[in-house]
């Protein structure tokens, strides 16, 4: 999107590159501190949350993440950068799953910081159903 909107180029270099290789860094300091059985056992082998809860709630994450790449691959295809209101469909659906994890959990972070959202997903979602009767999906 940045790139789609002229401004990457105009980030500094600098911030571009640490943009870009924390997210490498993050999985490789995991790695470090977990070796591969570790963090089976730590993460997916809790008899705490049992299994289906942690299925549960990282489809609810992925469901959530994966709105970036539905409207990176629906602006790429426009050559603009456009949130369409499947964007926010996804982005609701996610999150309704994320809370409902909460819920189960007993995560008032959770379930406060993903249902504020719902406002803006909402908000967005009604103006463009206002505002265009023939939506371009």
């Amino acid at each position: 999107n940045l790139r789609l909107k002229g401004v990457w180029n105009k980030v500094p270099l600098v911030l571009r590159w640490l943009l870009l290789i924390t997210p490498l860094v993050a999985a490789l300091a995991t790695s470090v501190e977990y070796s591969g059985t570790e963090f089976v056992n730590e993460f997916l082998r809790n008899h705490e949350v049992p299994l289906g809860l942690v299925v549960f709630g990282t489809v609810g994450q992925a469901v959530f993440t994966l709105r970036f790449v539905y409207q990176w691959f629906y602006s790429n295809k426009r050559h603009k950068s456009v949130l369409p209101p499947t964007f926010w469909w996804i982005s609701l659906t996610g999150s309704c799953i994320i809370v409902v994890y909460g819920i189960l959990r007993y995560d008032p972070v959770l379930m406060l910081g993903q249902s504020v959202g719902f406002i803006s997903y909402i908000r967005n979602l009604m103006i463009g159903y206002r505002e265009s009767p023939n939506r371009e999906e």
